[in-house]
């Protein structure tokens, strides 16, 4: 019986291993302290900026290991944490704050692999270090919210509907209409009925009012929509941080976990999660001077704002609708023309205030301001102090063309990117409900790199005795078995890299645990072949049956594993995930090493020869 691997089988396992093995190599560079240079919307960010962060360098006497020019931001790369916290104070003090500075550690990957395409795996916050929060949303706030608007829009229904009511009132979380006759409240059921219906309506005709509330299932979607809308919100601000793998990410139905693995800078990530933003509609003042007013001479009633490229407007001092009033916004295109659009939702008060604004100023321009208030960490007189600032600024001016008030759409913008990132502020510029950090935790580097450490010698010590017991007990198969273990490391790291999965301290448990489910297969494998042989097969008939005959068994325990690892995602939180994502691809990888790569070796060893004995 002859035992060997058709050419393309052979190709196939070679090309999966060489493939793994170059996918895997970005790992073995390590990271470097690094500062990550981001700009703040109208700030330029180009070669000349690079050229001043090396002279402001160079005058420190700090020597960079690079400095390059990404798409959107400069990263400095430094030979250690003292250079790269000196030069970042520096370079702050320089640029001012138009730049947000961020520490990080980059990844030291050489250009030929990066060029490529080609990064390792991230690492989580407790091999790498960083800051944690966990922040509490506040969930009552949101709710008091929805009931102020839902007090407004009962209001405006009932005012444009023409239905006239004596009082409205808010009692405990239930809506009181009280009417003065019985035509009214029939009207005002219709009316709830047509344009109110996620309300529970209840109406007393004898006391002639009528009782709404809030019903669970829409409270239910209330709460579900702060949390995700601050999800958003909170994911756009980090941004600012140059954090390359930030982990946002809900837990329980009312608290947000984030991780920042990298930043070593906890003020200001806690300055970035901290500050508020707002956005203001606002008529453009066409009946007085622009460049009277730019140079000191601004009428009553008007004031200067700036476009994010610094030209000036002159806006009116008067707010037509705020953020606050925006239920929803989503970016897409004009029916008309196919231009870049931005399509926004109000709510009851804000609609009518648009509708009446929009009326009577149809051909005039109208100006959306955003508004962010920063707490800023500054160096005055040799001493770090927490200021607070505000960013105000035109994101967008457009011309009325016909009135509007409930949905409109914002034109004029240059592309389909500017109209998303519009409507993302539009839609995540505040944050939907009030939250609070109830956890912070702070992970240095030396911790990051001692787990790192201890990770990798468990790891280590794990895979040497395993290789020891291997080459001693199955002799020649055994090595065989230790190099496929090997091909099996590679593998699963190499995965992870593709994935750009996030690696943390149970997920290194989760690799080490596969090292020995690895070998598990193998033993199954040498012990039915042994048995084979002690039934008086031939060393040919003992490796074929031996193969054939415990792969069922192999399967079997594997799948077994498989759905208990898939138990653990799906139920499990962010560390248990990291251990069931790691241990489900090295159940995978080790079935292709331990049946699939061994057998080709023992195939390439014993195939088409007269054996008459196996070094088992």
């Amino acid at each position: 019986m002859e035992n060997r691997f058709p050419l393309w089988k052979n190709l196939l396992v070679i090309t999966v291993v060489a493939i793994g093995i170059l996918f895997s190599l970005p790992n073995l560079y390590g990271q470097d302290p690094s500062i990550q240079i981001s700009a703040q919307r109208n700030e330029p960010l180009n070669e000349s900026t690079l050229e001043s962060v090396n002279k402001s360098l160079s005058k420190t006497g700090l020597e960079p290991l690079s400095a390059t020019l990404g798409e959107n931001s400069i990263l400095v790369r430094f030979k250690d944490t003292v250079d790269q916290l000196k030069a970042a104070d520096f370079i702050k003090d320089e640029l001012g704050t138009g730049y947000t500075v961020a520490l990080n550690l980059a990844p030291a990957t050489p250009e030929w692999l990066r060029a490529l395409h080609l990064e390792p795996m991230f690492l989580g916050l407790d091999l790498r270090g960083g800051v944690h929060f966990l922040l509490d949303v506040d969930m009552p706030a949101a709710i008091r919210q929805a009931e102020e608007r839902y007090t407004s829009d009962i209001r405006s229904a009932l005012r444009n509907a023409k239905v006239r009511y004596l009082a409205v009132k808010k009692d405990r979380g239930t809506f009181l209409v009280q009417f003065e006759d019985r035509k009214n409240l029939d009207a005002a059921l219709k009316v709830f009925d047509d344009e109110l219906r996620n309300l529970d309506v209840a109406s007393k005709p004898s006391e002639l009012t009528l009782s709404a509330t809030i019903p669970e299932r829409e409270a239910r979607e209330i709460r579900k929509f702060a949390l995700e809308q601050n999800i958003t919100t909170l994911r756009n601000r980090i941004n600012e941080l140059g954090v390359a793998e930030p982990i946002i990410q809900q837990q329980g139905d009312h608290r947000i976990v984030v991780q920042l693995p990298g930043v070593q800078d906890t003020t200001q990530a806690k300055d970035i999660l901290g500050a508020t933003a707002t956005l203001e509609f606002r008529m453009v003042d066409v009946e007085h001077d622009l460049q009277k007013a730019v140079e000191g001479h601004a009428p009553i009633g008007s004031r200067i704002y700036h476009e994010r490229n610094g030209n000036p407007v002159l806006l009116q001092r008067s707010i037509i609708v705020t953020g606050d009033q925006i239920v929803d916004a989503s970016s897409g295109l004009d029916q008309q023309n196919g231009s870049p659009a931005v399509f926004i939702s109000l709510n009851g008060v804000g609609a009518n205030k648009m509708a009446k604004t929009t009326q009577e100023n149809i051909g005039k321009p109208m100006a959306v301001v955003f508004i962010e208030n920063k707490v800023l960490t500054v160096t005055e007189n040799g001493r770090k102090v927490r200021k607070k600032t505000t960013v105000e600024e035109v994101i967008n001016v457009a011309t009325i063309r016909d009135s509007f008030s409930k949905r409109f759409q914002i034109t004029g913008l240059d592309s389909t990117k500017e109209a998303r990132n519009l409507a993302l502020l539009l839609r995540a510029g505040a944050l939907a409900a009030p939250v609070e950090i109830v956890e912070e935790r702070t992970i240095g580097p030396s911790l990051g790199k001692d787990n790192i450490d201890k990770g990798m010698v468990s790891a280590l010590v794990g895979f040497v005795l395993v290789v020891i017991f291997m080459g001693f007990y199955y002799k020649l198969f055994g090595v065989i078995a230790n190099i496929a273990l090997a091909m099996n490391v590679v593998l699963i790291v190499a995965i992870l890299s593709v994935l750009q999965a996030t690696l943390t301290l149970p997920g290194i448990a989760g690799i080490v645990l596969t090292v020995g489910m690895a070998v598990d297969a193998n033993v199954l494998i040498h012990e039915r072949i042994r048995e084979e042989i002690r039934s008086g097969n031939t060393p040919q008939s003992s490796i074929y049956f031996g193969y054939d005959r415990a792969f069922a068994t192999i399967f079997d325990s594997n799948i077994t594993t498989l759905i208990a690892a898939a138990v653990l995602f799906g139920f499990g939180t962010g560390p248990v995930k990291g251990f069931a994502v790691t241990l489900t691809i090295g159940i995978i990888t080790s079935m292709f090493t331990a049946i699939t790569g061994t057998r080709m070796l023992i195939n390439l060893i014993y195939g088409n020869k007269r054996v008459k004995k196996l070094s088992i």
